[in-house]
C-alpha cells in the first residue's frame, strides 16, 4: 500500500505527541535527572506489587510496571540513620562514627556526616547537578551538620528521626520543639507531613534546573501512627513512639497517602516532558516496623533477620531500563551511589572508594545476577550477619545460625551442624571483615523492641 504525504505527517505528529507525554529519548551526552524516593520503615511486602493484600498502592505499582523491581534488595542497616549513612556515602556505615549510632537519638551523641566526606549529592553537584533534599535528613543536627554542608543546594524538611505528622514537633506535647526547616532556617507550615513532602517535591521538579538530583525522603510510614484525618490522635498521644495507638487500618491509610504523593511526583516528572531522561527510584531505608508486612520473611526493624533488612526497590528509566521486569540480583543501599554516579557519567572519589557496586549492567544491559558477599552488625543483642551467595551466617545474643535464605526465607532451618565447615568459614570471614571497620561504641544508642512494649518480643528485656 502506498503511503501518502498526509499519512506521513499524521504519523510524525502522533510520534511528537507521544514523546511530549512520555519524554523524548535522552541525548547520549546529556546526564539524566534523578528522583530518589525513599519511604521510612516500609516493610518488604507493604506494597501491593510486593504482595500486600489488604490495600493497594497503584501509583508505586505503576512505577514497577514501567521499570525494574528488585526481589533481593537489602538495607545497609535495620534502622534509619545508619542505613542512610551508607546510602549517602556509598560505604559501610561502620567506617564513620555517625554510622555506629543505631540510629542517631534526639538526646544522644552530636554526630553526623563530616562536611568534608564525599557524598552522593556532593559528587553529583560536582558533575553539574542541582541537588535538593525534601523530607527526612537524620544525619546530624545544626549547627555542625546540615544537608547544605554535605552537597545539597536546597533543603526542606526535618533533621530528626521522626516528627509528628501534624505538629511537626520532635515529641508529643505543647512544649516540644519544632523540627521543620528550609535550608538552615526554621519554618512553620500547616499540613499533614506526607502531603507537604509531596507538595515540595512537585514544586522542586517544576522549578529545577537540569540536570537535577532530587531526594524525596518521606516520613511515612514511620510512627507516630497518624493517618491524614487523625489530627486528634496527634493531640492524644504521649510519645511519638505511640505504643498504645495505631492499627493495621491506620497503617494502610498512611501507606496509601504515601502512594498518592508518589503518584503526584510521577505526574510532575511526566508533565515536565523529561520522563525519558529521568531515573525514578523508590525504596525504603530499612525493614518493616510493628504494623508492616514482611512476608515471606521473619524479623523486623532493629533485627538482622531478613524482615529487618529486606526492602522494596524499584527503578524506572524509560528507554534504558526494561519495563515490568523483576531482578533477583542481590543489592544493598550503598549500591545506589556507584550506580547513580555511573548513570551520570562520573565516579566515586578515589580516596573514598565505594563498598557497593554499580547496578547499571543489571538495569540497562540485561546482565545476569552476580553473587554478593554482604555484612551487617547491630549492637543490641550482639547481632552479626553475613550473606554469601544464597547462604547467611547469623548470630543473635550468642546464638549462631546458618541459613539458606533463598530456599528458607523464613530462616527456620539452622544448617550450622549440617554444614559445619561452611559455618566456620563464614564465621571467620565475618570476623576478618569486622576487623576492618570501626569498633562498636558501647556509648552509642541502639534501638530495640522490649517485651514491655511488644508482646511478640518476650525474650527482649527492658
Amino acid at each position: 500500500m502506498r503511503t501518502t504525504r498526509r499519512q506521513l505527517l499524521t504519523a510524525a505528529a502522533a510520534a511528537h505527541t507521544l514523546a511530549s507525554i512520555v519524554g523524548a529519548a535522552p541525548a547520549k551526552s546529556r546526564p539524566p535527572n534523578i528522583v530518589f524516593i525513599m519511604a521510612d520503615d516500609l516493610g518488604y511486602a507493604d506494597l501491593s506489587c510486593y504482595g500486600r493484600r489488604d490495600y493497594a498502592t497503584p501509583h508505586i505499582d505503576r512505577l514497577a510496571h514501567e521499570g525494574m523491581r528488585f526481589t533481593q534488595a537489602y538495607a545497609n542497616s535495620s534502622v534509619c540513620s545508619a542505613s542512610r549513612t551508607a546510602l549517602i556515602t556509598g560505604r559501610y556505615q561502620y567506617r564513620l562514627r555517625v554510622g555506629l549510632e543505631e540510629p542517631i537519638a534526639l538526646n544522644g551523641a552530636n554526630v553526623g556526616i563530616p562536611p568534608d566526606h564525599p557524598t552522593l549529592p556532593s559528587l553529583l553537584r560536582k558533575a553539574g547537578y542541582e541537588t535538593t533534599l525534601i523530607g527526612k535528613f537524620h544525619l546530624g543536627r545544626l549547627p555542625e551538620y546540615s544537608p547544605l554542608k554535605i552537597g545539597y543546594d536546597h533543603f526542606w524538611g526535618y533533621h530528626s528521626g521522626g516528627i509528628d505528622y501534624f505538629t511537626h514537633k520532635l515529641a508529643a506535647g505543647p512544649k516540644a520543639a519544632d523540627d521543620l526547616w528550609e535550608g538552615d532556617t526554621p519554618v512553620h507550615e500547616a499540613g499533614y507531613m506526607t502531603d507537604l513532602i509531596g507538595n515540595h517535591a512537585v514544586a522542586s521538579i517544576k522549578n529545577a534546573r537540569r540536570p537535577y538530583f532530587l531526594s524525596v525522603h518521606f516520613s511515612a510510614p514511620h510512627w507516630p501512627w497518624e493517618g491524614p484525618e487523625d489530627e486528634a490522635e496527634s493531640r492524644r498521644i504521649q510519645t511519638l513512639a505511640d505504643h498504645d495507638g495505631g492499627s493495621a487500618a491506620t497503617y494502610a491509610k498512611m501507606v496509601r497517602r504515601l502512594d498518592m504523593q508518589v503518584g503526584r511526583i510521577l505526574d510532575a516528572v511526566n508533565s515536565s516532558k523529561e520522563a525519558g531522561n529521568t531515573i525514578v527510584i523508590f525504596t525504603s531505608d530499612n525493614g518493616g516496623e510493628r504494623f508492616s508486612d514482611v512476608w515471606p520473611f521473619s524479623g523486623r526493624k532493629s533485627e538482622l533477620l531478613e524482615g529487618g533488612l529486606r526492602i522494596p526497590a524499584i527503578v524506572r528509566w524509560p528507554g534504558r531500563v526494561p519495563k515490568g521486569v523483576s531482578s533477583s540480583q542481590v543489592m544493598i543501599s550503598m549500591d545506589w551511589l556507584p550506580t547513580l554516579l555511573d548513570a551520570a557519567g562520573t565516579k566515586p572519589d578515589a580516596a573514598f572508594p565505594s563498598d557497593g557496586m554499580s547496578l547499571m549492567p543489571v538495569l540497562t544491559a540485561n546482565a545476569a545476577p552476580v553473587p554478593r558477599k554482604l555484612f551487617w552488625r547491630y549492637r543490641y543483642n550482639a547481632q552479626r550477619a553475613l550473606r554469601d551467595g544464597d547462604l547467611k551466617y547469623l548470630e543473635i545474643a550468642g546464638n549462631a545460625y546458618l541459613f539458606n535464605v533463598v530456599e528458607d526465607p523464613l530462616e527456620k532451618a539452622n544448617r550450622k551442624a549440617r554444614e559445619p565447615e561452611v559455618f566456620r568459614r563464614l564465621a571467620a570471614e565475618y570476623e576478618a571483615w569486622n576487623q576492618t571497620m570501626l569498633p562498636e561504641d558501647p556509648k552509642a544508642y541502639t534501638y530495640f523492641f522490649s517485651a514491655a512494649e511488644m508482646a511478640d518480643r518476650p525474650g527482649n528485656k527492658p
